[in-house]
């Protein structure tokens, strides 16, 4: 599957993508924002079609960066 030169990609190719399972792609669009679980990317859908925009999951991928160890999140 060569999806480089796609903008939109469906959901299995933004699971590829990402590096994550299309049921937390699922999972997460249909929670919302929850505590202590990690946000869908932003999605569009067209028709019954999903599909996630190259130039979101980008932004949403940089968002998840951390800049602290995770053992030293709680002395902040």
């Amino acid at each position: 599957m060569n999806i480089s030169n796609k903008r939109a990609l469906n959901e299995q190719e933004t699971a590829l993508y990402i590096g994550m399972s299309r049921s937390f792609l699922r999972q997460s669009r249909m929670d919302g924002e929850r505590a202590n679980r990690t946000i869908a990317p932003p999605f569009i859908k067209i028709g019954r079609a999903v599909r996630y925009l190259r130039e979101d999951l980008d932004n949403w991928l940089n968002s998840q960066r951390k800049l602290v160890h995770l053992s030293q999140a709680g002395e902040m």
